[in-house]
């Protein structure tokens, strides 16, 4: 399987996306957006943002736990990894981003 995004919409009739690795886990999320445009214009804000370093923001949660943020050049946040049980795993993860997100395809699962 290879890195793909998928565009999804809850119950309640918003959209988000998730970018998944090859192994299928998630490497990212979005937040929730009132319509299917707002969230293709996520999708290719991750593309375009993926491939620069400085907008990846490390973190580690209060448990101790690493995950990652990635920002838009106006500093909101695209996307947000899962947590991480280790600081490795979590760069891999953006290691995995920055090489895959820009050529993924999308896999609309919104209908």
């Amino acid at each position: 399987m290879a890195t793909s995004f998928e565009l999804l919409k809850n119950d309640k009739g918003h959209f988000h996306f998730s970018l998944k690795g090859a192994d299928g886990g998630t490497l990212l999320r979005s937040e929730s957006y009132e319509s299917k445009p707002s969230a293709e214009n996520g999708i290719a804000s991750v593309k375009k943002n993926s491939l620069l370093a400085e907008r990846f923001e490390r973190l580690t949660a209060s448990d101790g736990r690493a995950y990652f943020n990635l920002k838009a050049g106006n500093h909101q946040i695209v996307g947000t990894s899962p947590m991480f049980a280790k600081a490795e795993t979590r760069d891999a993860a953006i290691a995995a981003v920055q090489a895959h997100a820009e050529q993924a395809p999308v896999h609309d699962r919104s209908a």
